[in-house]
């Protein structure tokens, strides 16, 4: 408990929670402290960019003979169980209609990307390594939860769509999650770096790296500010909904402490598996299920991942799986 208290306060500390607690600050109280959007979404392609790059540089470099199969498929396995879990406590414990049910079970199925870079941060400072593959990991749990959010949110529609009209909605909606920017550039990055290996980095250090920390820090900020837009202008929801959107990353984490030690993966890998099934999607997701389920209402599910499970990941979670993580690598 100790260890514990004293992970949390140290992250509390460090710059990027700060930056993310100033920026929520400011927004409550409505500051006109703002970045422009073009400016958001540079910073948030170039964290992409980023942890792509360096994670196919340490895929690269990695022992020959390195089996992907398992990781990548405990990942997918992982995207599509966690839905209809989440989908289930929603319908037990709260009021929601299947549209909505369906869509919120969506994003807690997904990952974050930002609370993943985080977790890799925190890492860092505490000099903790990790496999490289959890990168790849990453990408692939972005489709699968989508996918089974439609298929719930169906139950609702039976009978009113035809068999082609669903067949093409399908499509659109694997279009819509797997060739999606954030998952193309992700992807493409880790390619990259895969194939350019040290000299890639050599080439691209002094701007993957160095500023990596500074614009993470400006990104989470910015985050702050929109978490905090967020809160203000809530809907319709209900203190179950936000007890859902803490208690749910809880649930993603033991699974991801339970794959990681069947995986044996470092304390770092477990670490960061349990943060990408403990997170919940904010950028690719929405997008998808704003197509797929366009009676949802976005002022639920936004909120829930953005206004309330982000911000738990991010200044009381991360240190908390750390310390599980060392617990169940022990």
């Amino acid at each position: 408990m100790a260890e514990l208290l004293s992970l949390s306060a140290n992250n509390l500390l460090s710059p990027m929670v700060l930056f993310f607690l100033l920026g929520l600050g400011a927004g409550l109280m409505r500051s006109d402290l703002a970045i422009p959007e073009p400016v958001s979404r540079f910073l948030a392609l170039y964290l992409i960019l980023a942890i792509g790059f360096k994670g196919g540089v340490a895929l690269a470099a990695a022992p020959g003979g390195l089996t992907l199969a398992a990781p990548l498929l405990v990942a997918a396995g992982l995207s599509a169980v966690l839905p209809m879990v989440a989908y289930g406590l929603l319908r037990l414990s709260t009021r929601l209609d299947v549209p909505n049910a369906a869509a919120v079970a969506a994003h807690y199925g997904s990952v974050s990307v930002v609370t993943f870079v985080a977790a890799t941060v925190f890492l860092g400072h505490h000099e903790e390594p990790f496999e490289a593959y959890l990168v790849s990991m990453l990408a692939v749990m972005e489709a699968p939860a989508v996918v089974v959010g439609i298929l719930l949110a169906r139950k609702a529609t039976a009978g009113s769509v035809g068999a082609s009209a669903t067949s093409g909605q399908t499509l659109r909606l694997l279009h819509e999650a797997i060739l999606s920017g954030s998952v193309v550039l992700l992807l493409g990055s880790l390619a990259i770096g895969c194939m350019s290996g040290a000299s890639g980095m050599q080439a691209l250090s002094p701007i993957v790296e160095q500023p990596f920390r500074g614009i993470l820090c400006l990104f989470l900020l910015d985050m702050g500010l929109v978490t905090a837009k967020r809160l203000i202008g809530a809907r319709g929801i209900e203190p179950r909904l936000v007890l859902f959107g803490i208690y749910m990353p809880l649930v993603g984490a033991c699974l991801g402490l339970l794959c990681g030690s069947l995986l044996g993966l470092s304390t770092g890998g477990i670490m960061l598996l349990t943060v990408l099934v403990a997170s919940a999607s904010y950028i690719v997701v929405p997008a998808a299920v704003r197509l797929a389920i366009p009676q949802a209402d976005p002022g639920i599910y936004m909120t829930l991942s953005l206004g309330v499970t982000f911000p738990f990941n991010v200044v009381l979670g991360i240190p908390l799986y750390y310390a599980a993580a060392k617990i169940a690598s022990s």
